[in-house]
């Protein structure tokens, strides 16, 4: 656990009892504040009374006098739609309001470090696509090297709940916009941003809103280093505002669709090879096409974005190419489940928008298609160029019908659940195709969350093999 430092003494109120609420919870108490926890919820109310904590309705008139602090958990709106109650009671008293991200920078800010040779050092990693890839493929660099490294954040353990760190240890962040937007003090030493594509519009009020929460990591804490995919608007705007000229070294462009030029210090992929420039000459080439765990275009800009982070820490070239061989994948990501009968079926269940399954989509051929689920806003009309791979789309969803009426020059098929379509998807595929889960929509009509969604496809292509 990180005890939460600047509170002891201080009255914090905690809303939200999940993982990162309960977490702060704990961490502000080791660190001396009376904490008053909340939660909506029954069983979050209940989890916190086993663990010892205050439970005080939050929502109730004069429930915040005295109190020093708001903490939220990330999941809960705090400007759009609508503000939750007790946030805009708190924003009404003029109650500061943070989350366990800016509790976590704050500590280890203010924590003293003089005890080691090498301070800790932290990677924060945000962006639309690819963040948990890119996450644990920095953290798995690192520690085929030799580097001791803990993972958290929107991946793993809850940022106040990791270890305290050790002599040169990294500690690896993935950062949502959830999670960037509220945060009151942010601090890496390396900040990446891998890509932008509309998500979560309705949270930030539009695309303007999820860029300005994404851009929060790199303006507010100035990284020493920031590595920047630059192939979006967007990202090419947040690059040239961190950089002081053409050759500025504390910038790395990233791209997956083209060569960078100039001065400055690029890591790109181009037909499957990584190529490092710097200073206008080549450093370093790395062909990704037989790297296992790291298939397709999506793929080969997340190993661009995590090299340039170790590189930014002098890990050697030589060093990350042996290291991205052995990088398994993350569950739910590019997924490769099993191969039946000379047909691969793959579960890329975290695909939840558009842009994650057209790139989900561009790294196969002859694809069985299984689709649908909640729609996000903006419809599918993206997915197009990435449509001619696919042979056959399977929709399920509640929303199903509505669904495959957008697909309208693709063969589809409307299934509804996922033991009708993997078993329809199975029946018809012939040998060399593959059968991808890449719904392009949330779970939430269905399942708990995108993760129950890929085991359930799991599950159901494993009765395949009875």
């Amino acid at each position: 656990m990180i005890p939460v430092l600047g509170v002891e003494g201080k009255r914090v109120a905690v809303l939200g009892l999940g993982r990162s609420g309960l977490s702060a919870a704990r961490a502000l108490r080791a660190g001396g504040a009376d904490v008053l926890a909340w939660d909506d919820g029954e069983a979050g109310r209940a989890a916190a009374e086993a663990d010892g904590l205050a439970v005080v309705d939050l929502a109730r008139q004069a429930a915040l006098d005295g109190v020093d602090l708001l903490v939220t958990s990330p999941g809960i709106p705090h400007l759009y739609p609508v503000p939750h109650r007790v946030i805009a009671a708190a924003l009404e008293a003029g109650v500061p309001v943070d989350n366990d991200i800016g509790l976590f920078f704050r500590s280890v800010g203010l924590a003293g470090w003089a005890h080691l040779d090498t301070p800790p050092r932290v990677i924060a990693v945000t962006g639309s696509n690819g963040k948990s890839t890119t996450s644990a493929l920095i953290a798995h660099i690192l520690e085929e090297n030799g580097t001791p490294v803990q993972l958290a954040g929107n991946i793993g353990r809850g940022v106040l709940d990791i270890e305290p760190p050790v002599d040169g240890e990294v500690i690896v962040l993935e950062l949502s916009s959830y999670q960037t937007e509220l945060a009151r003090a942010l601090t890496p030493d390396v900040a990446v941003f891998t890509n932008l594509s509309p998500d979560h519009l309705d949270r930030h009020g539009g695309l303007g809103g999820y860029f300005a929460a994404k851009r929060r990591l790199f303006a507010e804490g100035g990284p020493d280093r920031a590595v920047i995919g630059v192939d979006e608007p967007e990202g090419a705007f947040l690059a040239g505002q961190m950089s002081e000229g053409p050759g500025d070294g504390r910038l790395i462009r990233v791209s997956a669709a083209r060569k960078l030029a100039g001065p400055g210090w690029h890591v790109f992929a181009r037909k499957g090879f990584l190529a490092e420039w710097r200073k206008g000459r080549q450093v370093a080439s790395i062909d990704l096409r037989g790297v296992a765990g790291l298939p397709g275009v999506h793929n080969h800009q997340n190993a661009c974005s995590a090299y340039a982070a170790v590189r930014a820490l002098a890990l050697s070239p030589k060093a990350v190419e042996k290291s991205l061989h052995s990088f398994k994948g993350l569950p739910h990501r590019s997924q490769l489940v099993a191969e039946i009968g000379g047909v691969t079926f793959v579960n890329d269940s975290k695909a939840t928008n558009v842009d994650a399954a057209g790139k989900a989509l561009s790294a196969f051929k002859a694809i069985r298609w299984i689709c649908g689920g909640l729609e996000k806003d903006g419809g599918l009309g993206a997915l197009t160029p990435a449509l001619g791979s696919v042979v056959k789309a399977y929709v399920i969803g509640r929303e199903a019908q509505g669904f495959a009426l957008q697909l309208a020059d693709t063969e589809t098929e409307i299934c509804t659940t996922m033991e009708v379509a993997v078993a329809r998807a199975a029946a018809e595929a012939e040998p060399g195709e593959v059968v991808l889960l890449a719904p392009a929509a949330a779970s939430f009509d269905q399942y708990d969350n995108f993760e129950k969604r890929g085991e359930d496809f799991i599950a159901q292509v494993k009765t395949l093999r009875r």
